[in-house]
């Protein structure tokens, strides 16, 4: 269905435009989904507010990765139930990777009865057609389709930024590593046409979009025929305009050294590689059903460092796996000592229903997960805290992302983030958000580093951090 029919349909029920609100939970690939679908609201003549108790419909874009995530998914509709009653006329829906999960979909309906529509990830091009319905008086509708998806182009987006975009390349995994249902609420691995993504990146580029980051559940599996992903990094590389390229999430069996030379020799590549390990010790990643080694990641690890010196690697780890052990815990944090990674992203396993790994033993104890995480997380710190002192003094180009508060002095405290990835507070004018600046580390003491504004009046900045000879 074209979104006319709905708009008409909504011009007939509303006096004014109706109001929507989006929450988003999860990854970088359902935000990016997210802005899809408020480009779908959009172009029904939806506008947009900020709070539940101002829209017409609430949306609700949900993520299945963590028992966490799913849980607090679960109270956040239950805290609807109240707004609901006293505004029946309000629409509800919840939609993403938790109704595609086994079962899910139908637990919602029978949990949250007011709910009026819940669907899956692969459903989400005919969200016209379901809200025409839901207006129009069906109740209860839920739509999970079974297939293994398929890739819908054309789809309005209304992205979030003027700066940044989400640019996906592919959707789904092949890999069914034994803790993660991506393959069961994603689908198989699809990839966009060639063509079609560096049109996509070309339009950002003239459009001016400062930051681009390619998208895939496993970004680097990427493949169009005889196109593969190092190749359309290169293609994007080659766009006339001044941006930076990211990209996530890399696998590291397909973090290749083709990959990594291209990186190396892309001048618009950020020098940030995200490469999840999970864990440092070769059992533990053949029970995660991972397929590399632990001396494997290294050499990748190594590679990639010999050819890009100034990269900064970031990763992420789980923590108590089913049947970890201490020693083999300790394997894990070797290896972090040994690689030094930038940041980490790390978790404590949660089983998640139809996976391999939620049927094996796990006798270690939460309390004692939670001393390992709490030792892991202590350890970064401190390699982060190391590896940011070499900022001191050196002027960075960093990408100015948003104004945290405004100082008493009436100037405002921007957050930029630079090309590692890391991100860096200074003082500064409102309007210089969305543009690259130039930026002096004051204070490297803490995580975000500290530093002012400045202008490097032709001094060489060499290196692709920035950093001023």
């Amino acid at each position: 269905m074209e979104s006319s029919a709905l708009k008409n349909l909504l011009g007939q029920l509303f006096s004014r435009p109706p109001r929507a609100f989006v929450r988003t939970y999860g990854c970088q690939g359902n935000l990016s989904d997210s802005e899809r679908i408020k480009g779908i609201l959009a172009a029904a003549g939806f506008d947009f507010c900020t709070c539940t108790e101002e829209a017409d419909l609430i949306i609700m874009n949900t993520c299945a990765i963590r028992e966490h995530a799913q849980e607090r998914v679960f109270g956040n509709i239950g805290a609807l139930k109240p707004l609901k009653e006293q505004r029946r006329e309000m629409k509800i829906a919840v939609c993403g990777c938790m109704p595609q999960q086994g079962g899910v979909g139908e637990k919602i309906q029978r949990r949250f009865p007011f709910v009026d529509l819940v669907f899956g990830t692969h459903a989400l091009p005919q969200l016209p057609q379901m809200l025409f319905e839901i207006y129009s008086g069906t109740k209860h509708l839920r739509r999970v389709e079974d297939e293994e998806g398929t890739i819908s182009e054309n789809l309005p987006i209304k992205r979030d930024s003027s700066f940044k975009a989400w640019l996906p390349i592919s959707y789904g995994c092949d890999n069914f590593c034994s803790y993660c249902v991506v393959p069961y609420v994603r689908g198989r691995e699809r990839s966009r046409a060639f063509d079609v993504v560096v049109k996509e990146a070309r339009e950002l580029a003239a459009q001016g979009y400062k930051d681009i980051t390619l998208l895939g559940q496993n970004v680097n599996s990427y493949r169009d025929g005889n196109k593969n992903f190092p190749k359309l990094v290169k293609e994007i590389d080659s766009i006339e305009g001044d941006f930076r390229i990211r990209f996530m999430t890399s696998h590291p069996k397909d973090c290749s050294e083709e990959l990594l030379r291209t990186m190396a020799q892309c001048r618009k590549a950020a020098r940030h590689l995200h490469l999840p390990v999970q864990s440092g010790n070769d059992e533990i990643l053949s029970a995660m059903n991972r397929k590399y080694t632990r001396s494997q990641y290294l050499e990748t690890v190594n590679l990639a460092k010999s050819l890009m010196p100034d990269l900064t690697i970031t990763s992420d780890i789980i923590v108590g796996f089913p049947g970890e052990s201490e020693a083999q815990f300790r394997d894990t944090l070797d290896l972090v000592r040994q690689v030094e990674y930038g940041s980490l992203f790390t978790f404590i396993y949660s089983p998640r229903d139809g996976t391999a790994a939620a049927a094996l033993p796990d006798p270690v104890s939460r309390q004692e997960k939670v001393a390992r995480l709490q030792e892991l997380c202590s350890l970064q710190e401190s390699i982060a805290l190391r590896r940011i002192s070499r900022y001191q003094g050196k002027v960075l180009r960093v990408l100015a992302e948003e104004v945290r508060e405004f100082l008493p002095d009436g100037q405002a405290l921007i957050s930029a983030r630079m090309e590692s990835n890391g991100v860096v507070e200074f003082a500064g004018d409102e309007g210089f958000v969305g543009q690259f600046l130039d930026v002096e580390i004051t204070d490297t003491n803490r995580l975000i580093l500290k530093g002012k504004f400045c202008e490097c009046h032709g001094r060489k900045i060499t290196g692709i951090e920035g950093v001023t000879a």
